[in-house]
């Protein structure tokens, strides 16, 4: 055990810690709420004998009109207190629902409530919808504590991709600093949030992509002599005495220019347009990644991808949010008559234009960064909510899982019966049989899942875990499919197949079917799934195979010890089956599917 498995704090105190912070959010959240309510409150009386004094002023002459300044300015002071209150009030609201939510994870009550990740679902991935990586309830939704969207992706690719064995240490490595760091979690969930809805990260980062549109160094130059143009005739109309003709013969001019590029205006400022504050937002979590200290090289490398050319990226975000600002201005209605003499828009987009010509590809690397660290904080969540959980060991040489006390990772802790597996070596495959219920497939997806984990550099469910870089294939939820013409056994032998083509791949398969050629008859399902196993052994894959027909059990016997036979035993007693998901050698004796049928009624 490392030693900052050894310092790690325990699931209970864990636990505290949550509830004291979630109290403590939920007292501020009170706090703040409060005084926005009373400044929203006193605006609307301020308001109220704003229309009082313009009436008594205004149209009863009772008082003077001068009264309304001051009264304007305590109204304006207002408006401006209570924007910033209304957003730490929602701050601290969502930071209760943070902790809330950790909480659940701890007390198993996350299911349904969470990012569930079914775009990522792939049904013909070799394993993805067998191990119930995506959907309700399942091992991404339980991870995923991302807020942007490429958080979401980073992580849904770790799971869907075996990672090599250096960048599992890697990882592993930056997951140790950060479980530690619940506030810098707090933030980045708070703030990515916040990012994703405002803006679409994705398409920020395909604009920032896109070829400029308003380069042209001539065009530029003539943008801003028509403005200074139409300013001095504007002076000069006003106050020098020019007249009006001089002045409208140039604005006539800059209406013309500016039509000629309002296309390439729209485009350029179709993503980033009215949307000031929210880059802002993504300003503030790119500087909440810069500033936090990092030792360990991961985490080093994602903050030195978020600079450009020696310069923050939060740095400049905020200064394209300046320019989006200032761009905004154009819709002020006392300035717009000024905004459309100086060419304020075509002007600003222009220099949006020239900032995404120098910045814009960089954007990509920085929400990528973004996203790796959110990805990186959801593993390091999981990890300090269950701090009993150890990294596995990737070890090298040929096909190898050994796992001490191996678990399903979405089971309750408590509830989880655990079970010894080793695959490599002498034996590389298990026959497990037993009856329906028994714990057969949840030992699949144990084995399946805890690899899974492992090789995307996740805490895994068990004791310990040893294991050597390997593909995954899997047969637990073959589906037939009306639309596409294929019946549930066409469906199975088509993925038995892809699964067998893995295996002749550079890295070595491990293997999970469940209840393999279910839709055929005995003696065929025999012969072909000994001829599968032999062909797989020969690879040199290892894996598992369950059954509940004890004829196929048999195939051992002709394997050459490389395989053996394992089961799961039940009992019925009182009307009632009986399980305890304890794995234990040989074949199991007897079936309880006559039993379960006629405690359901049937006359059998």
């Amino acid at each position: 055990m490392s030693k900052a498995e050894e310092n790690r704090p325990t699931r209970a105190e864990v636990r505290v810690d949550y509830e004291r912070r979630r109290q403590e959010r939920k007292i501020a959240h009170l706090r703040w709420s409060r005084l926005e309510d009373r400044v929203a409150d006193v605006r609307l009386l301020i308001f109220c004998a704003a229309v009082a004094v313009a009436v008594l002023s205004l149209w009863m002459k009772r008082v003077s009109p001068f009264w309304l300044v001051p009264i304007g300015l305590v109204f304006l002071v207002l408006v401006l207190i209570h924007e910033p209150l209304r957003r730490r009030s929602r701050r601290m609201g969502r930071a209760v629902d943070f902790y809330d939510r950790g909480l659940d994870r701890m007390a198993g009550r996350w299911a349904g409530k969470g990012v569930a990740g079914l775009e990522f679902l792939d049904l013909d991935h070799p394993y993805a919808a067998d191990l119930d990586l995506f959907g309700a309830g399942s091992l991404y939704e339980r991870l995923c504590t991302a807020r942007t969207r490429s958080g979401e992706e980073t992580l849904a690719g770790w799971l869907l991709r075996p990672s090599p064995p250096d960048e599992i240490a890697r990882r592993q490595a930056a997951i140790d600093e950060l479980r530690p760091r619940l506030d810098l979690r707090e933030d980045l969930e708070l703030l990515g949030s916040d990012v994703r809805s405002g803006i679409d990260p994705e398409r920020l980062a395909e604009w920032g992509r896109s070829p400029r549109l308003l380069e042209s160094t001539p065009l530029r130059l003539l943008a801003a002599i028509l403005a200074a143009a139409g300013a001095a005739t504007l002076v000069g109309w006003l106050f020098l005495g020019t007249g009006i003709y001089l002045f409208l013969g140039v604005l006539g001019l800059e209406a013309a220019f500016a039509y000629g590029l309002t296309k390439r205006v729209r485009r350029v400022l179709a993503t980033v347009d009215r949307r000031s504050h929210d880059l802002d937002l993504l300003g503030s979590m790119l500087d909440r990644l810069e500033k936090e200290p990092f030792q360990a090289e991961r985490l080093r490398q994602l903050q030195r991808a978020l600079e450009t050319r020696g310069r923050p990226a939060s740095v400049e975000i905020r200064r394209l949010a300046r320019l989006v600002r200032l761009l905004e201005n154009r819709k002020n209605q006392f300035l717009a008559p000024f905004t459309a003499v100086l060419l304020w828009g075509t002007q600003f987009a222009m220099a949006i234009d020239a900032w995404r010509g120098r910045e814009g590809p960089s954007i990509a690397d920085w929400l990528a960064a973004v996203g790796e660290f959110e990805a990186l904080c959801s593993i390091a969540a999981y990890s300090a909510e269950n701090p009993d959980d150890p990294w596995p060991e990737i070890v090298p040489g040929p096909a190898r899982l050994e796992a001490k006390a191996l678990g399903h990772p979405l089971l309750p802790p408590e509830a989880c019966v655990r079970n010894d597996v080793a695959l490599g070596g002498e034996v590389r495959a298990l026959v497990v049989s037993g009856s329906n219920m028994s714990g057969k497939s949840t030992l699949l997806r144990s084995v399946g899942v805890g690899a899974v984990m492992s090789f995307a550099g996740i805490p895994v469910r068990a004791v310990g875990l040893r294991v050597s870089p390997l593909a995954i294939g899997a047969t637990l939820r073959i589906q037939d499919s009306l639309q596409a013409g294929k019946s549930r056994f066409f469906a199975e032998i088509t993925r038995v197949r892809q699964v067998v083509d893995l295996s002749r791949g550079p890295t070595p398969l491990l293997f999970l079917f469940d209840e393999i050629f279910h839709g055929t008859n005995s003696h065929d399902r025999t012969i072909g799934a000994e001829a599968v196993l032999r062909g797989l052994l020969e690879r040199d894959a290892i894996g598992l195979i369950t059954t509940h027909d004890l004829a196929l059990a048999a195939i051992v016997g002709g394997l050459d010890g490389s395989a053996q036979n394992v089961h799961f035993e039940d009992r019925f007693e009182g009307g009632k089956m009986h399980f305890d998901y304890t794995m234990r050698p040989g074949v199991v004796e007897h079936s309880n599917a006559l039993a379960l049928m006629r405690a359901v009624g049937l006359d059998v």
